[in-house]
């Protein structure tokens, strides 16, 4: 496939180096600097379409991706509450968004829904923590929000928030703490805890090769389809 990239830093390198393993073409990389260039018009050579900006830019990139009815990929955070707006307007092609493309890390978020559910019934308290480079520019991470509400939908919780020491001041309130360190690819841990034990899934990214893959595996799965897709429907969960 000729494949363009909007958003050239490293997951945009890591996603072109393991898109041309498998044999694609990278055809355009749009970044900040030349982003003024991103239009339906100069999109039209591209069979797909891997969005990998930042919060602030992706809504508009995006819009644009559907405006020239591409199948597109985007695993970019912290534009959500748009996201019915967006993939409604992918009307006549694919659209697939992740927080995370990590496989392992898609398999922990379906081992996390029924640990919460067997949990709840039982007393047990959950909260979760997220560990990232220092360069990442959200806060939770996408991942430990679709981590968050996972629990919350499974459980007694209501809602999720950001604190800086797994407590906060209602029972109904999830906590998710946020570090950031050097060097950290990304690392999540799901704890839960009651008076006698402690339970606690953890995915820990060795490097970025694993997003990489799952961002092209999702672009080829939705080549040739329509709709709006998960990395569920990816890799058959």
């Amino acid at each position: 496939m000729r494949i363009s990239i909007i958003g050239y830093g490293k997951l945009g390198k890591t996603i072109e180096d393991q898109a041309v393993k498998r044999g694609h073409e990278i055809v355009q990389r749009f970044t900040s600097s030349n982003l003024n260039l991103l239009t339906p018009e100069s999109l039209s050579s591209s069979d797909a379409i891997i969005e990998c900006s930042t919060p602030s830019s992706a809504y508009d990139n995006l819009m644009i991706c559907a405006k020239a009815q591409i199948p597109t990929v985007s695993g970019t955070t912290g534009w959500l509450d748009k996201y019915d707006e967006v993939s409604a307007a992918f009307v006549k092609t694919s659209f697939l968004y992740a927080s995370n493309f990590s496989i392992g890390m898609n398999i922990v978020f379906e081992v996390n829904k029924l640990m919460s559910r067997l949990t709840s019934q039982h007393s047990y308290s959950a909260n979760i923590q997220e560990i990232h480079h220092t360069e990442k520019l959200d806060a939770p991470s996408g991942t430990a929000i679709t981590l968050a509400e996972g629990v919350i939908a499974n459980s007694q919780y209501e809602e999720w928030q950001l604190t800086s020491n797994n407590k906060t001041h209602k029972d109904s309130v999830l906590s998710v703490e946020a570090l950031r360190e050097d060097k950290v690819p990304g690392t999540h841990f799901i704890n839960y805890v009651s008076a006698q034990d402690e339970i606690s899934l953890k995915h820990l990214a060795h490097n970025r090769s694993g997003f990489g893959l799952g961002a092209v595996l999702a672009m080829e799965y939705i080549k040739d389809k329509t709709g709006i897709y998960s990395m569920k429907d990816v890799i058959g969960l």
